[in-house]
């Protein structure tokens, strides 16, 4: 019988700990991930309406051709209540956009801050995603905002804020995202408690 050296043993080894690295990965993001879910103030059956109340949103507007070409839009839904943003380059564009979004029966609410403009371009977009971990990261290192229950939107430098807080909370969140470098306004759309 042929024995092996070491060197196929080491790369056997190696391949082992490669996949075994790829199932530690998902289970830590599987692990965070319920961790988010179980300390989220909304029910999990509550979550996931707002996940496919969003998804609804997102569909009626992909039906529109005049939106998918001239628009820049997202929804966000928490609780119910759904966040607007993004750019038109017609009144009669964000019309249509908040029309359909009031399609989706799950819809209590609408905050519609989609802006009369032409959609941004890639680096404001860019811009935006920096800004937007900078606000998430400011009110993550604050004691006076339980971080998980903030989703922070931004929008041409715009910044809005969503969830289930106390005015207290609500205020110290506002007030943070104010405060950071490039932030151009701050919009509540909190549900308080």
């Amino acid at each position: 019988m042929k024995r092996r050296t070491p060197f196929y043993a080491l790369i056997v080894m190696a391949l082992a700990i490669t996949h075994l690295q790829g199932c530690v990965v998902a289970v830590g993001a599987a692990g965070a991930m319920a961790a988010k879910v179980a300390n989220d103030r909304r029910t999990v059956g509550t979550q996931l309406d707002d996940q496919n109340a969003n998804s609804a949103i997102a569909y009626h507007w992909a039906k529109s051709d005049a939106l998918k070409e001239e628009a820049n839009l997202q929804a966000d839904v928490y609780n119910g209540v759904a966040l607007l943003t993004g750019q038109a380059p017609r009144q009669s564009l964000v019309d249509e956009a908040v029309r359909l979004a009031q399609e989706v029966d799950y819809i209590k609410k609408i905050h519609n801050q989609i802006r009369v403009a032409p959609p941004i371009v890639a680096t404001t977009q860019a811009n935006d995603i920096w800004l937007a971990s900078k606000v998430r990261t400011k009110i993550i290192a604050d004691e006076r905002v339980p971080a998980l229950q903030v989703k922070v939107v931004v929008q041409d430098a715009e910044v809005f804020l969503m969830g289930r807080l106390s005015n207290i909370e609500a205020t110290a969140a506002v007030d943070i995202a104010r405060n950071v470098t490039g932030v151009a306004r701050v919009v509540r759309a909190f549900e308080i408690n």
